[in-house]
Formats: structure tokens, sequence, C-alpha cells
């Protein structure tokens, strides 16, 4: 109810307020995505500094996204790097604008790390939608010829040196969870800015292996891996890569079916791969019209001569297949979870 003072002039000021407010909600409201994003900026936010997969799969999608979706916005990326890309997810999740203007490519990892580590964690990835995926990212663990062990079996008894971008990676999570489940002698070293400065490290006998992105390794050092100077001899994820049919999995290094089911669940995110993400509370229809035009964008030939010449590899999902991926690991049993967090634990505590 709205009380109204009876005095002069008093009754059409107060109408007037009333529809002035009512007028300028009302476009608003019917506003289509095509009007909304005429003359707009979506932003990409990365958690990474360039040069890596990320990198790579992000700056395709600004440089095609933009004629598939309404109103053509124009399309940006940011990089926002720090711990391994949790602060830029703690950005994101707390800060970027919910009006379908932002959008994330983050780890895989992030429903892990918010699993595993929630001090760390600090999001819902379940009140995120995903837009769609570019490609499963299976983890390579690739090994420099000259380190002091370059085999599954000889890592069991002689230490090699694992570089990590932070404790919140996948760098950092898959050899820490091979390493107590698997009983492997890695020493990990984590603090590395990014996948350069790794490769730099790897170069000079600083450090003997890595575990990356298999499309990054493939994009970016084919000379090595062509050479057998660079060696991949384990992978992570739900099923081997077709490119390294002889590389065992993680889980297949292990025999105790329990160790096995923790490390396919810390393995699950591969399936989600590189991937965009749209913050909470986006209005539906913007949700719509993103998915859609990430659609539309992996099918246009261009953008898939474009992904070929800079080498990265297409294997699409759109959003809902993703969204359920991530569902599928928030909906995990609990005591596997809290088996994982113990096994990475436990790398952190020596």
């Amino acid at each position: 109810m709205i009380k109204i003072n009876i005095m002069p002039g008093g009754r059409a000021v107060a109408t007037l307020a009333i529809a002035c407010g009512l007028g300028a909600a009302s476009p608003a409201v019917a506003q289509s995505p095509e009007e909304f994003y005429k003359g707009k900026t979506i932003t990409i936010v990365l958690g990474h500094p360039p040069g890596g997969s990320y990198d790579l799969y992000a700056r395709l999608a600004a440089d095609h996204l933009t004629r598939f979706i309404p109103g053509n916005p124009n399309v940006i990326v940011q990089h926002r790097p720090g711990g391994g890309g949790v602060a830029a997810v703690r950005w994101f999740y707390a800060l970027a604008p919910r009006d379908g203007t932002a959008m994330g490519l983050f780890p895989e990892t992030i429903g892990h790390t918010q699993l595993l580590t929630p001090e760390q964690g600090k999001w819902k990835v379940e009140e995120m939608t995903y837009i769609g995926s570019f490609a499963p990212s299976n983890a390579a663990f690739v090994v420099r010829k000259g380190a002091p062990a370059i085999t599954p079996n000889a890592m069991r008894k002689t230490s090699v040196v694992v570089a990590c971008t932070g404790v919140n990676s996948q760098s950092y999570q898959y050899p820490a969870a091979l390493k107590e489940l698997g009983g492997f002698k890695f020493n990990i070293v984590c603090g590395y800015p990014g996948s350069a400065e790794v490769m730099l490290a790897i170069h000079r006998a600083e450090a003997d292996m890595f575990s990356g992105s298999w499309h990054v390794w493939r994009a970016t050092q084919q000379a090595g891996l062509k050479d057998g100077s660079l060696i991949p001899v384990i992978q992570g994820g739900l099923k081997r890569e077709q490119d390294l049919p002889n590389v065992p999995l993680m889980q297949e290094l292990v025999d105790d079916p329990r160790r096995k089911k923790i490390l396919e669940f810390i393995s699950a995110g591969s399936a989600i791969g590189r991937a965009l993400i749209a913050p909470s509370n986006v209005p539906a229809d913007r949700i719509a019209a993103l998915r859609t035009a990430f659609d539309r964008l992996v099918q246009d030939p261009a953008f898939q001569a474009d992904a070929a010449k800079r080498s990265a590899d297409l294997e699409p999902e759109g959003g809902a297949t993703v969204q359920g991926y991530s569902e599928a690991i928030a909906k995990a049993p609990k005591d596997i979870i809290e088996a994982a967090a113990l096994a990475m634990a436990a790398e952190k505590k020596k």
C-alpha cells in the first residue's frame, strides 16, 4: 500500500515518479540477448599467464565467438594469474558481472579444489554454468630424457623432481596423489608461474618432469617429443589419449581397487577439459544464447581451420553435457572425497 499526502501538485508528482520507475524497468525486462549484447564487451577471465592451453583456447574463442553471439559483442581475454588459477576463480565467483558479459576458462580441477581443499576453493561450482568445452584434457606426465628415472617402475625406486605451478593446480594434485597412493618417489617443487617457466627449468635440468595438458605438450613441444628428449610416461584421465595408447593411466599403476577409484575420482576433471563457464545468476536467455553460440562456433569451418593452424585439438561438448560431468564430481561418495583429500594432504605435510 502506498500512502500519498494530498498537497498542491503532490499527486501529479507521485504519479509521475511511479510512471517513470516503471518506464525505466520495462526495457531491461524485455531486452533480448541481441539488444543486450550490442555494443557490449565480453571478458574471458583466465587464472594463468599467457602461453598455456587456457590462453590458447581463450584467444581462439575471442577471435571467433563474436560472430555467433547475438548483437556481436567484442570478446577479450583477461589474465588474473595466481595460486595455480585459484585467485581468478575466487574473484570470478565473488565479483564477476552476472549479466552475461563475463566468462571464465579455468582449470578442470576447480570442482575438486572446492571439495578437497575448501579453505582454498571458496566457491560453489554448482552455482556456475558451463557454456561448453573445446576438448577434454588428459594430463601427461612428461619427463626429460636425462632424468634420474624415465619409466614408472624406475620412479618408484629413484627420486625425480616434479615441477608444479601451485598446490591447487592439476600439476600438483595428480603427482601428489600418485606419490601417496602409488608409492612414487616424486620430489614435488611448486611455485613456477606457468608452463613457460616450467619448460625453462626442464631444459636447464632444474626439474625432471611436469604434469601438464597433453594438448599443450603436443602443440608447443613437438620437437622434443619427436626427438625423444621429452618422454610421456604417465597420463591422467578416464581413458587413454589416442596419441598415447601405450602410456598408462594413473589408476592403471595401482592394484588396490579402492585406490583405483580414488585416482579415477581425481582424474574425472579431464572430461571437462578446456571449458568456458559463466558465473551464477546470469539470465537464462543469455546463457541459452551463449551455449548456442558455442555450439555454432565449434562447428564453424573457419574456426576449425584456425584451431588446426594453432595445433589446438577440438573434441567439443555442449554446456549441458559438461555441466553433468561437473555435477558427477560434486556428487562423488564422501569416503572417496575424504580419501583423495588425505592423499594430497599427506604430501603437503612433508
